[in-house]
């Protein structure tokens, strides 16, 4: 599972060719015990996370719709995937 960013103890990653079970662009979140599946337009799939984290990963995911998207079509291809600065 490629990892796309990593920042405040959060860890953003995408699975090739994973449009199976969800449907819907989104992306695999990781925060200690935690794990979540997130749709890149901020609704929870799946598992959970602390609100703080999930607030933050929502509005980061905000700032990084366009790259997120564009990785998400190379991944449902199996095309490899930029990872994503979290500052930028």
């Amino acid at each position: 599972m490629p990892e796309l960013s990593r920042f405040y103890g959060l860890i953003i990653k995408m699975l090739f060719m994973d449009d199976g079970k969800h449907h819907k662009p989104h992306v695999h979140v990781f925060y200690g015990d935690y794990e979540a599946s997130i749709a890149i337009d901020g609704e929870l799939l799946a598992g959970s996370l602390p609100v703080k984290q999930y607030k933050l990963i929502q509005a980061w995911l905000v700032l990084h719709e366009d790259e997120l998207y564009r990785a998400w079509n190379n991944a449902v291809i199996g095309k490899p995937l930029d990872r994503i600065d979290p500052l930028a």
